[in-house]
């Protein structure tokens, strides 16, 4: 009960912190510094769903959060190589 209860505070804290992200997301002043807080969103993202499964006993949600993490790092590349070229080949 004390364990489930901390994940649950634990996934509260991370859903601040990924809104704070988000508003530097928004704000922030140069394009990197856009890329980083959406890769830091997407990966507080995974953390959350990843609580989520231990709160509620089902590993679905961790092949959930894998492949949201796949896909994450896929549009960080992606995001990086049109920055780098202005064109993504």
């Amino acid at each position: 009960m004390f364990l489930e209860q901390s994940f649950i505070v634990t996934a509260v804290i991370l859903t601040a912190a990924a809104f704070l992200c988000l508003y530097r997301a928004v704000v922030g002043p140069t394009e990197a510094d856009r890329v980083v807080s959406i890769n830091i969103v997407g990966t507080k993202t995974v953390v959350i769903i990843a609580l989520v499964s231990l709160v509620f006993h089902q590993e679905f949600f961790l092949d959930v959060a894998l492949v949201y993490a796949l896909i994450s790092f896929i549009t960080t590349i992606g995001i990086a190589k049109y920055m780098e070229k202005g064109a993504l080949e």
